[in-house]
Parts: structure tokens; C-alpha cells; sequence
């Protein structure tokens, strides 16, 4: 016999918000398709995510890029990623030569 899952508790909450706010969440829920109460939450949880780790948006780019400047890579890896990464792969090699029968 199957049981029943549990019913997942939801506590209401009042958001009194002025015309300007409206306005957002209207756009919004037009554009994301994604119902008010979900923008809520995933707002909430996104601003939890920056307040509670203390990170900002887009920090692990900055430090990638602020990195950047530290290592020893020539000035222009960026516009020849492909020739310092595979250096010599990408040079024909010169056929080999067939071993001659005897």
C-alpha cells in the first residue's frame, strides 16, 4: 500500500509593494512566464546567496581576471590560445617515409 506524501507546509506572507514594483513584477511574470510567488522565492533565495556568503555577482569572474595578471603567459595567449596550447600539433608533419619491400 502506497503512502501519502507529506503535504509540504507553506506559510503566507503580505508584500506591500508601490507602483514602480508592480510594474517589474508584472513584466516580470510576462516575460518569465514563472508565477509571482516563484519570483519571490527566487529573488529571496538569490539575495540570500549574495548576503549570506558574502560575495558579490560575478565575483569569482573578477578574481579569475584579477588573477590574470599574475602569471607568466605572453600578452597575446588570448588571440593565439589554439598555437600556445597545441604548439606544434597544428604543423603538417612531413610524411614518413614506407619502408621498402624486400
Amino acid at each position: 500500500m502506497r503512502k501519502k506524501a507529506p503535504k509540504r507546509v507553506r506559510e503566507q506572507v503580505v508584500v506591500y509593494l508601490d507602483e514602480r514594483d508592480r510594474a517589474l513584477l508584472d513584466q516580470l511574470t510576462k516575460t518569465t512566464g514563472l508565477a509571482k510567488t516563484e519570483l519571490f522565492r527566487r529573488g529571496l533565495r538569490r539575495l540570500a546567496d549574495e548576503a549570506l556568503t558574502r560575495t558579490a555577482p560575478g565575483f569569482s569572474l573578477r578574481q579569475l581576471v584579477g588573477t590574470a595578471g599574475d602569471d607568466d603567459l605572453p600578452a597575446d595567449v588570448a588571440e593565439r590560445a589554439d598555437e600556445y596550447l597545441y604548439q606544434r600539433k597544428y604543423q603538417r608533419r612531413k610524411p614518413r617515409k614506407r619502408a621498402r619491400a624486400r
